[in-house]
């Protein structure tokens, strides 16, 4: 059995079965923080540099403030090391996450003059950063070899909420993931592995968990972020090392019609990296000639 690993942003190892969180900790009560999700394969994480960069960027979003990137790096390491050393070159699940702390003491990023109101100074307040590593479901490797049956669903907004409705979050990877889980929930009750969002001008948006990729040819193609959608870290590094590899890739908008027209259509995450659809709304998507090419490009860019 896998042994799970818990290790702070300061790079302590905690044991994983003692508690960590204080009871008031905006991370459980309100869903105030961000979180990120790397893969550890053979002893590392993967595409950390993008996880990172994102996870900055959610920060911002949140008014929280910026992460010690080079002190999550290091954190990072000592996860995969102590994963690795644990549990040998078994994948791991490895999960930062970052709340603003406490709602007695929560943190923020205005500076300590513009809280005085409070009664609270910047030392006492303190945001809660950890990270966790912990098995890959098995559920992962299945879907990587077998593929996934997919419903759209609405996400119940516009394409332009992003621009004009900041506070929203769009962009951000939020904490408060019970939307997403219950549109899982929902895509299984009606026989489906997964979802893709559409907006309510019809445009494809994104998975609960993964960013959609359709192929054409040697022609990748995925939403734009600016519609309201996570930046897939790896989406990123995928159309990075598919740029080398002599493919096109382009950033536009899709509707269902154009998945179900594709050549493929793939759900591509940090931990089942790369899922092709099988299934959309009941139609049986074509199958590729070398459908192991994509899986294959996807495992390169993770490096």
């Amino acid at each position: 059995m896998a042994q799970p690993i818990l290790v702070t942003v300061d790079g302590a190892v905690l044991d994983p079965d003692v508690p960590i969180l204080h009871a008031d900790d905006l991370a459980a009560v309100r869903g105030d923080g961000i979180f990120e999700t790397l893969l550890v394969r053979d002893g590392r994480a993967r595409v950390v540099d993008l996880h990172l960069q994102r996870l900055s960027r959610s920060a911002k979003a949140l008014d929280l403030p910026a992460p010690d990137e080079e002190k999550w790096a290091d954190a990072i390491a000592t996860g995969a090391r102590v994963w690795a050393e644990a549990n040998g070159n078994a994948e791991g699940l490895m999960r930062l996450v970052y709340s603003r702390g406490r709602e007695s003491a929560p943190v923020d990023a205005a500076p300590p003059r513009d809280r005085d109101e409070t009664g609270l100074t910047r030392e006492a307040n303190a945001a809660t950063e950890y990270l966790t590593v912990g098995p890959v479901a098995e559920r992962a490797a299945k879907v990587r070899e077998n593929g996934v049956k997919v419903i759209t669903a609405p996400r119940g907004y516009s394409v332009d909420l992003a621009a004009v409705a900041p506070w929203q979050l769009l962009g951000a990877k939020t904490l408060s993931y019970a939307t997403n889980m219950a549109a899982l929930r929902y895509a299984a009750e009606q026989g489906a592995d997964d979802v893709i969002y559409t907006s309510s001008e019809g445009y494809v948006l994104e998975s609960p968990r993964s960013t959609v990729i359709a192929v054409e040819g040697k022609r990748l193609i995925t939403p734009p972020p600016e519609i309201g959608i996570l930046s897939g870290t790896t989406q990123q590094a995928l159309f990075a090392q598919a740029e080398k590899d002599g493919w096109e890739t382009e950033v536009h908008a899709l509707r269902p019609a154009d998945l179900i027209c594709a050549e493929s259509v793939w759900l591509v995450s940090s931990i089942t990296l790369a899922t092709r659809v099988i299934e959309l709304n009941g139609y049986s998507m074509t199958t590729p000639a070398r459908p192991h090419d994509f899986s294959a490009l996807v495992d390169r860019a993770i490096g």
